[in-house]
């Protein structure tokens, strides 16, 4: 995994899940241009995704199978930014992340799926430096949706555990409004 100097070693992009919400029943698309290597996938990925989404979230395949969101995970080289962000005490970690991806756009709902996923592996670290990423993750992981959307939000947090308190600027969080079709992406990455 990567540490905080230049070093770059393979690490894994955990979880990158991907919503889609347009404003009718619509037949959707969906292509990611990965600086690594995809390891898991659901549904299988092939050449893309093709689902039809409904305004509630809802993905439908063209088995008929359907999903909350398309799943993804792969390894890579990526050198996350960390010039910018927060160090959190473990115990802290929940109300630090809720208030987080308030910031950041995402719903409720969204925000619940991301804790239940990262929380077990933070909630116990005397304390975690977290950057959310921006440029060098959507760099790294290019999406394609067709039809495009009118909202695109993407939350990418790298985070690594530390065993003592570090002082680090404070990243600033912002999101678009959402409005029309939107398409919403969380993951994460933990960095060693």
């Amino acid at each position: 995994m990567l540490s905080l100097s230049a070093c770059r070693e393979e690490q894994a992009a955990a979880k990158p899940v991907i919503y889609l919400y347009p404003e009718e029943e619509t037949a959707v698309t969906v292509k990611l241009d990965y600086a690594g290597a995809l390891t898991c996938t659901y549904p299988t990925y092939g050449d893309g995704w093709a689902v039809t989404a409904c305004p509630d979230g809802t993905l439908t395949d063209d088995a008929g199978q359907t999903y909350s969101y398309l799943y993804w995970e792969g390894t890579d080289t990526i050198a996350y930014d960390f010039s910018q962000g927060f160090c959190v005490a473990g115990t802290d970690t929940a109300a630090f992340l809720e208030d987080a991806l308030a910031q950041l756009g995402l719903t409720r709902r969204e925000a619940n799926e991301f804790i239940v996923y990262w929380l077990p592996q933070m909630q116990e670290n005397p304390y975690n430096l977290i950057a959310f990423q921006s440029d060098r993750y959507t760099q790294a992981a290019k999406l394609t949706i067709d039809p495009a959307p009118d909202t695109l939000l993407r939350v990418f947090m790298a985070w690594k555990p530390l065993d003592k308190f570090m002082e680090i600027p404070a990243q600033s969080l912002t999101a678009p409004e959402r409005t029309g079709f939107t398409a919403v992406e969380w993951g994460g990455c933990r960095v060693r």
